[in-house]
């Protein structure tokens, strides 16, 4: 069985009782993770190329996992069913699950959900590093720029933010006085 997608989405492969996923997580591309309400303008976010290198280079563990939930993990680099790999245009995801872990309930779950078409979406799970990110006013807008983060996981998602992927929206605060305005609306200082 192949299924095959547009970039950012996943793909799936079975063979012989493994199941090889293939994911693509474009850099570059902008994206409005929320509209405008009121005064507020849209708040957009961009993953700038190689944003998750330090970790990715260093060989530091990283896992697949369904839905951001650590309980259902699907792959990882420590237990050698997880590559990751970036050039300046995406971080591509390849990861093996075996035919046992094939019978594991939300790995089965997992499987149902992507044949139906339900779970498309690829999300990375990251916390910012110090100094990796600038925020900027445009117009109406504020754009974030993601050039440093600590990729934690990965996960497989139904609904990305992105076209291609999800980042959740974190601090987007650019002077003081929109900083209170964006922690009264929400505690957006958080990573999946």
């Amino acid at each position: 069985m192949l299924w095959g997608a547009h970039i950012g989405s996943l793909e799936l492969r079975t063979e012989g009782g493994e199941t090889r996923l293939r994911a693509t997580f474009p850099y570059g591309r902008e994206t409005v993770l929320a509209e405008g309400i009121g005064r507020r303008g849209e708040r957009r976010e961009v993953i700038a190329a190689r944003a998750f290198a330090d970790r990715i280079d260093g060989g530091e563990d990283i896992h697949f996992l369904a839905g951001h939930d650590f309980n259902k993990p699907l792959a990882s680099r420590s237990a050698g069913t997880l590559t990751l790999s970036e050039t300046d245009d995406a971080l591509t995801v390849d990861a093996q699950i075996s035919a046992d872990m094939a019978q594991v309930s939300y790995v089965r779950d997992f499987l149902s959900a992507h044949a139906a078409g339900l779970v498309r979406g690829l999300s990375p799970g990251f916390r910012v590093r110090p100094g990796g990110e600038t925020v900027e006013e445009r117009g109406k807008a504020v754009l974030r720029t993601i050039r440093a983060a600590d990729l934690i996981e990965i996960s497989a998602v139904t609904k990305p933010a992105y076209p291609a992927a999800q980042i959740e929206a974190r601090d987007w605060a650019t002077t003081p006085e929109v900083r209170r305005i964006n922690l009264a609306y929400n505690n957006l200082s958080r990573w999946r």
